[in-house]
């Protein structure tokens, strides 16, 4: 789909086309109710804008679709699809890369209360694991706004993506 389609595209399909960026409706709301765009850009400018104002509830929302790294996502929606291909580096993995990652996981979800959410895409499962360990050293309050820039990343490529 062009800007230009996604601008004169209904309400109730224009939100379909994007809904797969994020689990937060609000934002994806927020983002048809600003059509017309003049360009991709201004479109991507616009989704950054109101992404910019996520907080820890708009995070444990969006998370409700996120899998942990190196699992399988849930459904068989488009997002779920698209978690699966980001985390493709995974599948690739050796079997005690991947448990180290279940490990990781554990702890960080142990301690912040929370899957661990990181832009999976163009990242190596090995770089991923580090950063995952970097994290736990994070405070709660970094760790949340780390967690929500990779919302936003993730959110921001997914929109790119789509009008490509």
């Amino acid at each position: 789909m062009s800007p230009e389609q996604f601008n004169q595209a209904p309400v109730t399909e224009a939100r379909k086309q994007i809904a797969h960026c994020v689990a937060l409706a609000s934002w994806v709301e927020e983002v048809v109710a600003a059509r017309p765009f003049a360009s991709l850009d201004e479109l991507l400018q616009t989704g950054e804008q109101l992404a910019s104002g996520w907080d820890g509830q708009a995070l444990d929302k969006a998370l409700s679709a996120h899998p942990r790294i190196g699992e399988k996502a849930q459904g068989s929606d488009k997002e779920a699809a698209l978690s699966s291909g980001e985390q493709g580096s995974v599948k690739e993995a050796d079997a005690a890369l991947k448990e180290a990652l279940r490990v990781g996981n554990a702890a960080y979800e142990q301690r912040f209360g929370r899957v661990f959410l990181i832009r999976a895409k163009g990242r190596s499962a090995g770089e991923m694991l580090a950063e995952l360990h970097r994290r736990l050293a994070n405070d709660p309050q970094q760790e949340q706004q780390e967690a929500l820039d990779q919302l936003r990343e993730i959110t921001l490529l997914r929109l790119k993506e789509t009008f490509r």
